[in-house]
């Protein structure tokens, strides 16, 4: 039989509307999204997608985890705010104990400031006449923020422009325990406190120390070798300074990946993990302290929802959600958990293309795909708000204020 356009109109305007999903109308999501107040009103189905999901039941779990963690080892904990940007999530993280948060860069620690959140550690130094003066300007608003230096030069240009407004600034002295930033431990960074020491408007709170690249360092004793190394040289310079006569009650690091092994390190008094409010799988293969390949020492509490709609065949299912949707700097693709065995692959900006022939079950237009991420941080860059849910149903939006502060 051949199908004329009249038959196939006919039939297809006959044929019953397949809407998978949102139960609210878009007018009523977005007054309700408008409103802020979303508890009870909205499910994971009723979201606009890509969206940026949060469990909080996975979430709660890690953070006191940390906390408890940090706690029964004596350890302050300072969680790291590169990993999430927001106030409102770094607010949460100290009402269950962190001290403050770590900030990457001076923009990123001015709109945590303005969002509420004290306690602030700038880990990236105030190099250059403008982040200078952002700093002076913050350290005004909250006097107990800490920045880093590891140059005498940088030193002495912040000492002056605290003494012209007049002010004390915190820092500590920013160590090379890694591949980044930072003074090589031993006598180099005792020279370095020695002229801080010598500067009227510096106060000098102690040692930053994050050995960044010991996080990932796979195998958990290799992990631990690692770490207890270079946090090693860290602990022996805040013993320099001591012998020297130049107080250094403080010394911060560890990470995510190494928060079990640097909490046992004598003389480390500071952890700043950031990842393990959400996880991603860039953590997933480093393992466990108790031997397994996987680490899962905290849950994937952050995940990116999407939706289907292409489908150019039975084996080939398209998603709303491609390199504009998920950080691909770590490598790998984005693995699903609502469906899961069903490969992801980069398709483009706005594209994901799925391979539906081991789907566990149908996949059809309209059905939502929740993923974990690659790379939290970055992620989460891309973003401008978290939408946290217990249970499938939405409970509050968390602004993603820091986003882009990279400055």
């Amino acid at each position: 039989m051949i199908m004329t356009r009249r038959i196939f109109v006919a039939s297809s305007l006959a044929a019953p509307a397949v809407l998978t999903g949102a139960t609210r109308s878009w007018a009523e999501v977005e007054k309700i999204l408008a409103s802020g107040n979303v508890k009870g009103k909205l499910s994971k189905d009723d979201l606009p997608t890509p969206s940026l999901l949060l469990d909080l039941d996975l979430f709660e779990a890690n953070v006191q985890k940390m906390a408890a963690h940090a706690k029964a080892r004596g350890r302050a904990l300072r969680p790291h705010a590169k990993t999430h940007k927001c106030s409102e999530l770094a607010k949460y993280l100290m009402s269950q104990g962190a001290v403050g948060a770590c900030s990457a860069k001076i923009s990123e620690a001015e709109a945590l400031a303005a969002g509420g959140v004290t306690g602030l550690l700038v880990t990236g130094s105030l190099a250059g006449r403008h982040r200078i003066e952002r700093g002076i300007a913050l350290a005004a608003k909250r006097p107990e923020t800490i920045f880093v230096v590891d140059n005498t030069q940088n030193a002495q240009d912040l000492n002056d422009a605290a003494a012209a407004a007049k002010q004390k600034i915190n820092v500590a002295i920013d160590l090379l325990v890694g591949r980044r930033t930072g003074i090589t431990p031993g006598e180099p960074a005792l020279g370095l406190a020695r002229a801080v020491m010598q500067m009227k408007n510096l106060k000098l709170a102690g040692i930053q120390a994050y050995s960044g690249f010991s996080a990932h360092v796979q195998g958990f004793e290799k992990r631990r070798a690692t770490s207890t190394e270079w946090m090693g040289q860290a602990v022996a310079t805040r013993w320099l300074f001591e012998k020297d006569g130049i107080p250094c009650p403080w010394l911060s690091g560890g990470s995510t990946g190494t928060y079990n092994i640097d909490s046992e390190i004598d003389g480390v008094t500071e952890l700043q993990p950031g990842s393990y409010v959400f996880m991603d799988q860039g953590y997933g293969s480093i393992g466990s302290s108790t031997g397994t390949d996987k680490y899962s020492d905290f849950a994937h509490s952050l995940t990116v929802v999407a939706s289907v709609y292409s489908k150019p065949s039975d084996d080939i299912a398209v998603v709303d959600a491609g390199l504009k949707a998920f950080a691909t700097d770590s490598g790998g693709t984005p693995e699903s958990v609502s469906h899961p065995g069903v490969p992801y692959a980069w398709a483009g900006d706005e594209h994901g293309r799925l391979d539906l022939k081991k789907a566990p079950r149908a996949i059809n237009l309209g059905d939502r795909v929740e993923f974990t991420v690659t790379h939290c941080d970055p992620t989460v860059n891309l973003y401008d708000r978290i939408f946290c849910h217990r249970g499938g149903q939405v409970e509050k939006i968390w602004r993603i204020n820091a986003r882009g502060m990279s400055q």
